[in-house]
C-alpha cells in the first residue's frame, strides 16, 4: 500500500546479511555496500505516529578498569512448524491445499512489522497474541499477510538491535507459528527495503540489488520446510518497465533485483514455496506479467495484484480486460484491497467479481487506524469493524 505519511530517512554504515536456516545459524555472509543516490519517495502509505522512547540518561562512573559485559545470545530462528494438513501449492492457475482441494486465500494484512522495528520502538503496532488472532479468525479468514522490513531482518544499517536481527525473526517466527495454530496460511512480504547504507525506512521502486536476495535467502531458508507460508517477493513496484521488473536495472539510481533474481534465490535456498509476484503502478498494473513472468522450474508462481478505489485499474472492465488473461494462466490473489471513502461500495464490487472468478483477496488493513487513512478494517483489535471493514467481514462471514 502507498502511504500518505513520510518518514524520515537516515545514512548509516555498515551492513551484514545473517542466513539462517531451520537449524538455527547457517553461516553469516557480509556485505559491504556503497551508499547510493536516493530515489525520489513514493507516496507512502499511512502509519500511525509512533513516538521513538527516550532512552534515560544513566551516570558512569568507573572506579577501575570495568570488564566487558556479558551480552546475552538470541537463540536461533526456529523454523514454524504448521499444523498437519496445512500446506499450499499451485495447479495450473489454482491454488491447493494440502488434500489437493482447490482453495482460495481470504483474509487480511496486519501491518506493522514494516515499520516499527526501523522507528525504532517495536516490532508489532498493536497485539499479537492468541487473543488478538481469535479476533481475525472470527472474521472467517484463511490467511494473513505480514510486510516485513529488509534492515531489520539482516540487522544492517543501524538498526536498534533489540528490534532486528535474531530478535526481529524469531518474533514473526513465532508469529507465524501462532497464525498457523488458529489453522491460517501466512504471506511473507517484502514492504520496505533501501540500497547500500540507506534505511529501510519505505517503500522503494523495486528491491535492491545489495540486500533484497540474501534477504529472501534468508527467509526461504527459515521457511522452506513450511509450505503453509507463501513469499510475496515484494510489495508494489513503481517507476520501472517489465524488463526492469524481471531482470532488474540502474534506473532508480541504484542497482535493483529483478524478479528473476529474487526467484532464483528463494529456490537457490531449498524453498520450493508458492511466490507471489506483485505487477507495475504499485501492484496494480499486470498487463505484461504473463510475457514477464520469471522462470520457476517448481512452477510456483502466483501473480499478485492491488486495488483500491483510487488506482487506476478499479473498474470491472479493467479487471477483465487487463487480469482475467493472468488468473486463467497463474493464480490471482489480491494481496491487498480497500477504499479510502469509510465505505464498502468499491470492495463490494470487486469481492463479487473475484468470487465469480476465484481470485483470493486480503484487505487492507488489520490496524486501527483511521478507515479513511489507512484503509483500516477496525477500529480495535478485538475486531470491531470500521465503516470500510463491516463490508469486508459480512462478506468473508457470508461466503466462508
Amino acid at each position: 500500500m502507498r502511504r500518505l505519511a513520510v518518514v524520515a530517512c537516515g545514512l548509516v554504515a555498515g551492513a551484514l546479511c545473517l542466513l539462517i536456516g531451520p537449524g538455527g545459524l547457517g553461516g553469516a555472509t557480509s556485505e559491504l555496500a556503497a551508499a547510493s543516490p536516493t530515489p525520489a519517495a513514493a507516496s507512502p502509505t499511512p502509519t500511525p505516529g509512533s513516538p521513538a522512547p527516550t532512552p534515560s540518561a544513566s551516570p558512569t562512573t568507573i572506579t577501575s578498569a570495568p570488564r566487558p559485559t556479558a551480552r546475552p545470545i538470541p537463540a536461533p530462528t526456529r523454523a514454524p512448524s504448521p499444523p498437519p494438513g496445512l500446506a499450499l501449492r499451485v495447479s495450473g492457475n489454482q491454488l491447493l491445499d494440502a488434500r489437493g482441494n482447490r482453495i482460495r486465500l481470504l483474509g487480511v494484512d496486519r501491518s506493522g512489522t514494516e515499520y516499527a522495528c526501523i522507528q525504532g520502538w517495536g516490532i508489532f503496532d498493536g497485539p499479537s497474541d492468541a487473543a488478538s488472532i481469535n479476533a481475525m479468525a472470527s472474521w472467517h479468514i484463511n490467511a494473513v499477510r505480514v510486510p516485513l522490513n529488509e534492515d531489520c531482518w539482516l540487522n544492517i544499517n543501524g538498526v536498534n538491535p533489540a528490534y532486528g536481527g535474531a530478535n526481529y525473526r524469531n518474533a514473526i517466527a513465532g508469529y507465524v507459528n501462532r497464525l498457523h495454530q488458529h489453522n491460517l496460511y501466512v504471506i511473507l512480504d517484502l514492504h520496505w527495503s533501501a540500497p547500500g547504507k540507506q534505511k529501510a525506512t519505505g517503500q522503494q521502486p523495486m528491491p535492491d540489488a545489495d540486500h533484497s536476495p540474501a534477504f529472501w535467502r534468508s527467509v526461504a531458508a527459515i521457511f522452506r520446510n513450511d509450505r503453509a507460508v507463501v513469499f510475496d517477493l515484494y510489495n508494489e513496484p513503481y517507476g520501472v518497465d517489465w524488463a526492469c521488473w524481471r531482470n532488474g536495472c540502474s534506473s532508480p539510481g541504484w542497482q535493483t533485483a529483478g524478479m528473476q533474481q529474487l526467484v532464483n534465490a528463494v529456490r537457490g535456498a531449498g524453498a520450493n514455496n508458492v511466490i507471489m509476484l506483485g505487477g507495475l503502478a504499485y501492484a496494480n498494473d499486470l498487463t505484461g506479467w504473463l510475457s514477464h513472468e520469471p522462470t520457476d522450474s517448481n512452477h510456483q508462481l502466483a501473480a499478485s495484484f492491488h486495488t483500491y478505489n483510487f488506482n487506476v485499474c478499479n473498474t470491472v472492465s479493467c479487471w477483465n480486460s487487463q487480469d482475467l488473461p493472468v488468473a486463467a494462466q497463474a493464480p490471482l490473489i489480491t494481496g491487498e484491497l480497500g477504499e479510502n471513502d469509510c465505505g464498502h461500495g468499491f470492495i463490494d464490487s470487486y469481492m463479487a467479481w473475484a468470487d465469480s472468478y476465484r481470485v483470493s483477496y486480503l484487505g487492507w488493513t488489520w490496524d486501527s487506524w483511521s478507515c479513511s487513512g489507512g484503509p483500516a478494517l477496525i477500529t480495535s483489535y478485538s475486531g470491531t469493524p470500521s465503516g470500510f471493514g463491516i463490508g469486508f467481514r459480512d462478506h468473508l462471514l457470508k461466503i466462508n
